[in-house]
């Protein structure tokens, strides 16, 4: 990608901190749900009925901080954003390991949760000091950090577990604090005050963030088409690690590794397959191909007779991981720069939104398939859902033209009124 080099530093960190956000965020995974128990004196079922609330407050908090965030990011800038959210999220970690009863580790999840809402930031920024015609490489890079956390953290939180619940929150907490010290020296503002929009709090919720996507016809199309990915993507932490034990018999050790190489697959092909791709095919049709490969996978997933087909359906399924950055990058060529984050905060609320949905349904889906007696096709009934919805997903996709910043589109006009040409960076300096 071509970032200005004053930008180059700056972009490595963002790309760091997200990293390291996730993998402060799945560092506490394993041992949450243990935590909780624990101080619920041991009893399964309870436990499992308040940890249930835990995922619900973060994701309620998720959908109405975004935009607040986004807004803000607009209004002030991306860097003292991203720097206290890290500050913010550091010190909720401390808090929540010294947490003494459920109650204070919920508000600790609730304070987390809105905290965690940067990442909307780290999209705006990436959009701020990346060229038109690279930015999907740039989004790309964000999807592998964000898939590296999820495959590093989870496995770090395991094993610092084993000697104490508690030591993984103060890990994360330590993580958190020294990338926002790290920050405070090396991170530059990437949006100048002439582009800046004023804070209003009116503009600041899920509906109004939404309503800056309605009136722009290609980004409304674009992010229905994200919301069902993301909703389908939503079947992997449903329900994969019940239906392959249930289906193949496989235990811990196998999904783990399974997990880990969906994880592996994921960040390679975003972030260096999308930097080739998108350059010689443009955003739409590497859109349709990351939807198609997406239903494909999810479909040998469902379909898979035995545990040995999962590993080969991974590498097809993580080939989906080129649909996100690009449609990224032709939504944020579509938006003016003051209003990069309220769009990437309305975004976030729509993954919130399939982030409720998506348990619910796929769980569902997966009891109705299991239901049936014997071994039966019907068992790989959730990932038949999840391709369907991939497959809807690629109706709207076809009305959607290819962004001009793709290369041999530079020439193209605007297709939206009352935007100009996009400055180049040299111009854009904070």
């Amino acid at each position: 990608m071509h970032a200005h080099p004053r930008r180059r530093p700056a972009l490595s960190f963002v790309v760091i901190s997200v990293a390291l956000d996730l993998l402060a965020f799945g560092i506490i995974i394993p041992v949450l749900p243990r935590l909780v128990q624990e101080l619920l004196g041991g009893e399964t079922i309870s436990a499992a009925q308040v940890y249930g609330l835990f995922g619900l407050t973060w994701a309620v908090t998720q959908f109405f901080g975004a935009p607040v965030l986004g807004a803000l990011s607009d209004a002030y800038g991306r860097r003292p954003v991203i720097l206290l959210s890290n500050l913010a999220l550091g010190l909720d970690y401390l808090f929540m390991a010294i947490a003494p009863g459920v109650g204070w580790l919920l508000v600790g999840r609730a304070v987390g949760g809105l905290a965690s809402s940067s990442f909307t930031t780290a999209f705006a920024y990436v959009a701020d000091v990346t060229d038109a015609d690279r930015r999907a490489a740039g989004f790309g890079v964000i999807g592998a950090a964000f898939a590296f956390g999820f495959i590093a953290g989870p496995a770090l939180g395991g094993v610092l577990g084993a000697f104490d619940l508690r030591l993984p929150f103060w890990i994360a907490a330590g993580l958190c604090l020294a990338n926002a010290l790290y920050g405070v020296f090396v991170l530059p503002e990437s949006l100048p005050r002439d582009k800046r929009a004023s804070f209003v709090w009116r503009k600041a919720n899920p509906l109004a963030a939404l309503r800056l996507i309605r009136v722009h016809p290609e980004v409304f199309r674009v992010s229905a088409v994200l919301f069902f990915s993301n909703l389908a993507h939503e079947v992997f932490p449903a329900v994969f690690v019940l239906y392959a034990g249930h289906r193949y018999g496989w235990d811990q050790i196998t999904i783990g590794l399974a997990l880990a190489a969906v994880g592996i697959a994921s960040a390679a092909v975003q972030g260096g397959l999308v930097r080739r791709v998108v350059p010689r095919m443009g955003e739409r049709s590497t859109m349709i191909a990351g939807l198609a490969f997406g239903c494909l996978g999810t479909l040998l997933f469902g379909l898979a007779p035995s545990g040995a087909w999962i590993w080969l359906a991974i590498p097809v399924a993580a080939l989906w991981g080129l649909f996100g950055p690009a449609a990224q990058s032709l939504m944020t060529q579509r938006i003016a720069a003051s209003e990069q984050g309220r769009l990437q905060g309305a975004l976030n609320s729509l993954r919130g939104v399939s982030g409720l949905i998506g348990p619910i349904l796929f769980t569902a889906s997966f009891a109705a398939g299991v239901s049936q007696p014997g071994p039966s096709i019907a068992w790989g009934m959730p990932f038949f859902v999840a391709a369907v919805l991939l497959l809807m997903a690629l109706v709207p996709v076809a009305r959607i033209v290819n962004a001009e910043g793709s290369r041999g589109r530079k020439d193209a006009p605007r297709r939206i009124s009352g935007l100009g040409p996009r400055p180049r960076l040299a111009q854009n300096r904070a």
